[in-house]
């Protein structure tokens, strides 16, 4: 499903290089869940970007599901993403001057969806994250669980293969976190393949696997070792 062997990113001004990511390699089967845990700092959230097609990388090569998207233009990298890719960001990226009806809506528009299927989308995904009767309002008027609710709804409206979740409880009390952490878990058990980033570890604890990064590398959690790919190999499911 997503690949990345040997990847690098790197960040150069006139004096100086950094590496965002360096000899990264992971392996995400279709179907699994997958936590990405590192302190601050670590490559975590460069890590998806590159996977969601939002930044180029610098080395190495990255397959996303059997495609190699090194070479792809800007319009066949955007098509990928909008049919293939969900997105869930912390801080919810609602559009605030669009109702909650119209902020699932958008994608499915820039896909270019007749309305009647994406009328049909939209209620599916809403009712399926236990807003169907907020359509009307507006983010401002909605607490911060319900907000990544429609962050969530507005992702599973395009039935993405791969979902991508960056610290999607960051912003949520206890009570909201647990019940945002309870929908993924319904959503992987149907058959969608989440990637999620996370600082909590007690989250990660939650996914199928774990996958720790530090200093752009991926490592062993139990040791701080840093995995080849031959290891990585090892150490991913059948």
């Amino acid at each position: 499903m997503l690949k990345m062997t040997h990847l690098s990113k790197v960040y150069r001004t006139e004096v100086v290089e950094t590496y965002a990511l360096r000899d990264f390699s992971i392996d995400v089967k279709e179907g699994e869940f997958v936590a990405v845990t590192g302190p601050s700092g670590s490559g975590k959230t460069t890590f998806l970007t590159i996977a969601g097609l939002l930044e180029t990388f610098t080395g190495g090569s990255y397959h996303l599901d059997g495609v190699d998207v090194s070479h792809l233009n800007d319009n066949a990298r955007s098509k990928i993403r909008n049919e293939k890719i969900g997105f869930i960001f912390q801080a919810f990226n609602l559009i605030p001057d669009l109702n909650v009806y119209d902020n699932v809506e958008v994608p499915l528009r820039y896909r270019g969806m007749k309305a009647a299927e994406r009328k049909k989308r939209i209620m599916e995904s809403l009712e399926r994250v236990g807003l169907s009767s907020r359509l009307k309002h507006y983010p401002a008027e909605l607490s911060g669980g319900q907000q990544q609710r429609v962050a969530i709804a507005r992702a599973l409206a395009g039935s993405p293969r791969l979902l991508l979740a960056d610290e999607p409880t960051g912003n949520l009390d206890t009570q909201m976190a647990r019940g945002v952490m309870e929908l993924l878990e319904d959503i992987h058990r149907e058959g969608a393949t989440i990637v999620m980033v996370t600082h909590d570890p007690e989250l990660a604890t939650r996914a199928q696997r774990n996958v720790h990064v530090i200093d752009g590398q991926v490592v062993d959690v139990a040791e701080d070792r840093v995995f080849s790919t031959s290891q990585l190999a090892e150490h991913s499911p059948a």
